[in-house]
């Protein structure tokens, strides 16, 4: 019988071995992870479940009773340390082994940590004991600092502020999400978090955090002092690859694959979620996403891979990624950067609901930021499915109830 081994249980790797066992393939599955944790979904971590309007068990992205029903084999506790990929053999931190006849690497990434010398009262946001941890803290009070104003940030500082905390957000960038987004709609999401009360310092850096406990003193480049009872950083990720390291395999700020999500060079490991830097055939070039649908999408792209190796299937994404923060549902599709939008429905600074577009040099839509209107989100993923003119969808949601802005 043959083996499918699975490094890694967040959405990724479950949702590869329930599209394995879902689509036919009846060997044995082996799902490993290095958390003693039942697998749960990631993006509540920074929002519903510090809140509390979330609880661990309702997170869960596979029990034990499920895993024992789908015939799933679910190890935790497992921190792999090695590949040797001749064997077929991954070796774990407690000295044992498990062989596989297909490998899926699905171990993600962790949260960079910061880089001050004061960790007691400074949280970072990747597991459940993260969010555990800064959910006590936020729910005794205090001031809140968020340093690092992409999703995470962002996100965590909208929480803070539903909490009735007094929040402030640092980054060197100008505006949140300004890796994300074009200056124009970056600079409305800015507005979004000051007039929920957020203060956002933006454009200076931190040097350092000093104090313990819930007295915290957060100094800026430029001499700021901070006072915070809690302080988040969400300054990236570090891609989960090192144990991959004295492999073989090509590894280049994660592990190297081709259009088909298999390493290159191997005709039997493939990977999926935030670790896997694939050869985007759209795109020309090998990427990197580290988004929840990319995770999903992909796993059902090398689930189908593995049980039809004759006719595999090429990942061809269409990027999407979404956000709450305050009472903005912000939809991310495609490219969504570049100095400007092309063209915007309604009006990011005065309405609840707006979309951007944004055209490539053939006039097609390459991307597009849609907040609080789901009609408009179904258009513009299946224009970017389709490579449709931004033109005509521009038309047709203008038709719907938006109107072209400036």
């Amino acid at each position: 019988m043959t083996r499918t081994l699975i490094v890694g249980a967040s959405v990724g790797g479950v949702r590869t071995a329930q599209a394995l066992r879902g689509g036919g393939y009846d060997g044995e599955i082996v799902l490993v992870d290095l958390e003693t944790e039942a697998p749960y979904d990631k993006p509540p971590l920074s929002k519903a479940l510090l809140t509390g309007s979330a609880v661990p068990d309702g997170i869960r992205l596979l029990t034990p009773e499920q895993a024992r029903a789908a015939r799933i084999d679910l190890r935790l506790g497992l921190r792999a340390v090695g590949l040797d990929p001749r064997a077929r053999v991954v070796a774990f931190q407690d000295g044992s082994t498990a062989r596989y006849d297909r490998l899926v690497v699905a171990t993600g990434g962790s949260a960079r940590r910061p880089p001050w010398a004061t960790t007691d009262g400074v949280h970072v946001v990747r597991t459940l004991a993260d969010a555990a941890g800064l959910r006590r803290d936020l729910m005794a009070g205090g001031p809140l600092v968020v340093i690092g104003a992409g999703f995470v940030g962002a996100e965590v500082a909208s929480t803070g502020r539903r909490l009735g905390l007094d929040v402030t957000m640092v980054d060197v960038q100008p505006f949140p999400l300004s890796r994300s987004l074009s200056p124009d709609i970056a600079r409305a999401v800015l507005a979004l978090h000051e007039n929920a009360g957020v203060r956002c310092l933006m454009g200076v850096g931190v040097s350092g955090v000093s104090g313990r406990g819930r007295h915290l003193a957060v100094t800026l480049d430029d001499g700021t002092e901070l006072q915070a009872a809690t302080v988040v950083a969400g300054i990236g990720a570090a891609t989960g690859d090192g144990w991959l390291a004295a492999s073989g395999l090509k590894l280049d700020d994660g592990l190297v694959c081709d259009e088909y999500c298999r390493a290159v060079g191997t005709t039997d490991v493939y990977a999926v979620g935030d670790v896997a830097r694939w050869f985007d055939l759209t795109r020309g070039r090998h990427v990197r996403a580290e988004h929840w649908t990319n995770a999903v999408d992909q796993a059902a792209c090398v689930a189908h891979n593995i049980i039809e190796p004759r006719s595999p299937r090429p990942y061809r994404p269409v990027d999407f990624v979404w956000s709450d923060q305050h009472d903005w549902k912000i939809h991310v599709i495609g490219d969504a950067t570049g100095p400007a939008a092309t063209a915007v429905l309604g009006d990011p600074m005065a309405d609840q609901r707006f979309a951007a577009l944004y055209a490539d040099e053939h006039d097609r839509l390459r991307g597009a930021v849609v907040v609080n209107w789901p009609r408009a989100l179904v258009r513009c993923r299946k224009a970017m499915r389709e490579a449709a003119a931004w033109r005509d969808l521009a038309s047709d949601l203008h038709t719907a109830g938006g109107r072209v802005g400036a």
